[in-house]
C-alpha cells in the first residue's frame, strides 16, 4: 500500500526499478510465448497421424505385426513364379515402410526436441531472473547473469 505523497509500485521493497520492470517485462513475454505454445498445441491432420502412428509402431505389437509378415513371406515362397519376384515383394515392402517410419519418427523427434528445447530456456529464463533480482549488489553475480544470458541464447529473445 502506497501512503500520502508515495507512488504505488508492485516490485518487491527493496528490488531496484530497473530489475523489477525487467522481470515484470519477461513475465510478459512469457506469457505471450504461452499463448503461442497453446495455438501450436493444436496438431494438424499429419501431426496427428504422427503422434497416433508414432505410439503404434513404438509398442510390442508392431514388432509381432513386423515378425508375422516376414513369416507369412517366407511361408507364401511356393506360390510365387521365381524367386527374384519372391525377394522383390519383401524388399520393396520394407523400403516403403522404413521410408514412411522414417519420415513419421524424424517428425515426431523433432518437435519432441523443440519441446525439450523451450523448457531448457524456460529454465534458463527463470534462473537467469532468480539470479539477476540478486545482482543489484554483487557484481560478480551480474557478470554471471550475463554470462549465462549470451550463453543460452536469451539475449535475443527479450
Amino acid at each position: 500500500m502506497a501512503g500520502v505523497g508515495e507512488v504505488a509500485t508492485d516490485r518487491p521493497e527493496g528490488v531496484p526499478r530497473r530489475v523489477a520492470d525487467r522481470h515484470t517485462r519477461r513475465m510478459s513475454d512469457r506469457t505471450d510465448a504461452a499463448e503461442t505454445r497453446e495455438t501450436h498445441d493444436r496438431l494438424n491432420l499429419f501431426e496427428r497421424f504422427v503422434e497416433v502412428s508414432t505410439g503404434v509402431v513404438s509398442r510390442a505389437p508392431f514388432f509381432a505385426v513386423g515378425v508375422a509378415v516376414v513369416v507369412v513371406w517366407a511361408l507364401s515362397y511356393p506360390l510365387w513364379k521365381t524367386t527374384t519376384k519372391w525377394e522383390l515383394a519383401i524388399h520393396t515392402f520394407t523400403a516403403v515402410l522404413s521410408l514412411l517410419l522414417l519420415v513419421l519418427l524424424e517428425n515426431s523427434g523433432r518437435r519432441h526436441t523443440e519441446a525439450m528445447q523451450e523448457k531448457l530456456n524456460v529454465l534458463a529464463e527463470g534462473l537467469s531472473a532468480l539470479m539477476e533480482s540478486q545482482a543489484a549488489d554483487d557484481p560478480e553475480l551480474a557478470e554471471a547473469v550475463e554470462k549465462l544470458r549470451e550463453a543460452v541464447g536469451l539475449e535475443g529473445r527479450h
